[in-house]
């Protein structure tokens, strides 16, 4: 092997090395990256803590869901027994009505003819409601079905139809005065 040698440069020892001026230190690179790391650990942590909480109240949030389902069935459950109630309550009403109806038509349909009316008895009846919507003729004529309200009112003089499938009654008096009514289909 040749060696070229100048006398005038200094000779290089092996174990000596020069840094080269600025350049990056060793320990300020790792120290960076150390910072770095520490920086993204942290914000990590931060992230999964605030997604374990996240997850708590949303479970807590179905839970309450749950709870408001069963509170709206429970509430559904009693309001179709209350529409049913005032359902038949409806009904009863106007089958009472219709009964009355059938009881003055033919009342006016007696009238008619010339024959005496059934004024002197009261029809069975439950208490009504009140009369929301109907002129002060109409609603004395359903309280008072008799001769007076009739020839009063000028309403009663058209010809009246017969009953149609409403149930008639027949008046029965006992000796003693009392009045009954049957039921006649």
């Amino acid at each position: 092997m040749t060696m070229i040698s100048e006398p005038e440069i200094p000779a290089i020892e092996l174990g000596e090395r020069e840094k080269a001026p600025g350049g990056p230190n060793r320990a300020v690179t790792i120290g960076v990256v150390a910072a770095g790391a520490a920086l993204v650990t942290f914000v990590n942590v931060t992230a999964a803590i605030y997604l374990y909480r996240g997850v708590n109240d949303l479970r807590a949030l179905e839970a309450r869901l749950d709870q408001l389902g069963q509170f709206e069935q429970r509430i559904g459950a009693r309001i179709d027994t209350v529409n049913n109630g005032f359902q038949s309550r409806f009904e009863t009403l106007d089958r009472q009505l219709q009964a009355s109806f059938g009881h003055i038509n033919g009342n006016i349909a007696r009238l008619e003819q010339g024959q005496p009316a059934a004024a002197d008895a009261e029809m069975p009846r439950a208490p009504e409601p009140g009369f929301a919507g109907t002129t002060v003729a109409e609603a004395s004529a359903v309280e008072n079905p008799g001769p007076d309200s009739v020839e009063a009112s000028p309403t009663f003089k058209r010809k009246a139809a017969p009953p149609g499938p409403n149930p008639s009654y027949q008046r029965i008096q006992q000796a003693d005065g009392k009045v009954y009514y049957k039921k006649i289909n």
